[in-house]
């Protein structure tokens, strides 16, 4: 399991914008497993909507693609560079995400060319699926 710190390590993300708390399951250049807790103190939740929060869609595609960047960036020759967003199809949401809930993020990167990346994403709180797509990188040197 990598810790918070660990993560920031491997991603130039930093608060309030890292949006992993912790990541298992990384086999770099391949697929992460990556986890938000969704706290009541988050930047986002006095204006997403007062009274009742909601995680912005925006966020949880984001969250997907900081764990994507966190599998492309762990190949040794990826380190110190930079995962930037090169394409986002087909993102559906399918629950809502709220202060409380746990964010499991699943990306597979299903093939790079040069320095393209591209992955399926999923996001579930606990075994419900909340969001899914597929991403594109772009890694700066």
């Amino acid at each position: 399991m990598l810790t918070r710190e660990e993560i920031a390590c491997i991603l130039p993300h930093r608060d309030p914008f890292l949006l992993v708390d912790r990541a298992e399951d990384v086999v770099p250049g391949e697929s992460a497993t990556g986890y938000l807790d969704v706290c009541e103190d988050a930047f986002w939740v006095p204006g997403h909507f007062p009274g009742y929060a909601v995680m912005p869609g925006v966020l949880i595609v984001e969250a997907m693609a900081q764990v994507g960047a966190l599998a492309l960036l762990s190949l040794p020759e990826n380190r110190g560079r930079i995962a930037l967003f090169a394409g986002i199809d087909g993102v559906r949401f399918k629950r809502q995400v709220r202060p409380g809930d746990t964010l499991r993020m699943e990306v597979r990167i299903t093939r790079s060319r040069g320095a393209l990346g591209f992955g399926e994403a999923r996001a579930y709180v606990g075994e419900e699926l909340a969001c899914s797509g597929k991403l594109m990188f772009a890694i700066k040197s």
